[in-house]
């Protein structure tokens, strides 16, 4: 069994951090994004290969995955020659394939189950499933209206408040038949959700919802990005660094902290990070690899990339710092900044 996952976007929310770095690889703590999708995969022995459905900054993502290696998923890379929306995205990486297709969007976070995605797309045999997942405010989202046997009734964007009948939104998650891929036009912009799916409510054929109620997230805002930290460390979702130890200070062994310095739970020093007598690296701080915080320097609730340098008395609060950036001395980074990377600002600026 296949799997495509959609990476050929900008992210142009996340911009400045994506000019440089592709969305599907922004690092999640010490590992790129795509890294967490392809671990899902994982957990269904089948599923032995994930194509890369790629346009931004191809070289970049193929140079750190490569083939897949022994990791027991092989890695297969398609780039559209220009973007084709997630549907002509899906049928130009799935071309040849004959067999039941899991997909997913490139910004999607989750813990979802889904094995028990694949077997109830068979049990129905489904010409579709898709994966939703509630929320508090379903009016900024578009619903997906289903009945009560899980058969999607319709799709529904940006209801008005008297149009909302449910809180379930499209996951980013499908489990897909090939031979439906006829219906999206060739070489040109096609949406899965205005255009695909509605051709198969349209046709009547077996398209089914598997409700997901666990951790789902967006990752493509500043916001959502910090988020998925703050997530992490409060033990809503796990990764490896904090597993079994959430709300802790997590430190690599190969980080110095040097005496005098003030480390507060939860919060994450990567490898070969130097801190500073005096620094303090407060609560929800993400401290890239190869960091250095100097004397007296703050930094808290923020995340900063790899290779940045934070002066003496610098505070870096509630922002995001791009790779190898420079804060002078005395400055402030407060407020939701985004800096991308090779920022530099000078010594008592305010940001």
């Amino acid at each position: 069994m296949k799997a495509i996952l959609l990476a050929g976007g900008k992210g142009t929310r996340l911009r400045p951090l994506t000019i440089h770095t592709p969305k599907p690889i922004v690092p999640i703590f010490d590992r790129p994004f795509l890294h967490y999708q392809l671990d899902l995969l994982k957990q269904v022995p089948e599923i032995d290969e994930a194509i890369l459905s790629l346009n931004y900054q191809p070289r970049r993502i193929e140079e750190l995955f490569g083939d897949g290696g022994d990791s027991g998923l092989g890695i297969k890379y398609v780039v559209e020659p220009s973007p084709l929306g997630t549907a002509g995205a899906i049928r130009y990486a799935g071309e040849s394939l004959r067999e039941s297709v899991v997909v997913f969007n490139g910004d999607v976070l989750t813990q979802l189950d889904l094995g028990a995605v694949i077997r109830l797309h068979r049990e129905r045999q489904a010409k579709a499933t898709i994966v939703l997942t509630p929320v508090d405010n379903p009016a900024a989202y578009g619903l997906v209206e289903t009945d009560a046997l899980g058969n999607v009734l319709r799709f529904l964007e940006k209801p008005n408040p008297d149009e909302i009948t449910s809180n379930t939104i499209n996951a980013g998650i499908y489990v897909l038949e090939p031979d439906t891929f006829d219906r999206i036009p060739k070489d040109r912009p096609w949406s899965i959700e205005r255009s695909f799916f509605p051709s198969l409510i349209e046709r009547g054929e077996t398209f089914v919802a598997y409700v997901d109620r666990g951790y789902w997230i967006d990752i493509g805002t500043p916001e959502k990005y910090m988020q998925v930290h703050r997530d992490v460390m409060d033990g809503r979702y796990t990764v490896p660094a904090f597993a079994g130890h959430a709300a802790s200070a997590w430190v690599s062994p190969e980080a110095r902290v040097e005496e005098g310095a003030a480390i507060e739970g939860p919060c994450f020093v990567d490898a070969g990070a130097i801190v500073k007598a005096g620094a303090r690296i407060g609560a929800y701080a993400v401290i890239g690899r190869q960091c250095h915080i100097e004397e007296h320097a703050v930094v808290e609730q923020a995340i900063v990339w790899a290779n940045t340098r934070i002066s003496q008395e610098a505070v870096v609060r509630g922002s995001i710092v791009g790779r190898h950036c420079h804060i002078g001395r005395s400055t402030l980074v407060d407020c939701g900044a985004v800096l991308g990377d090779k920022s530099v600002l000078t010594d008592f600026s305010r940001s």
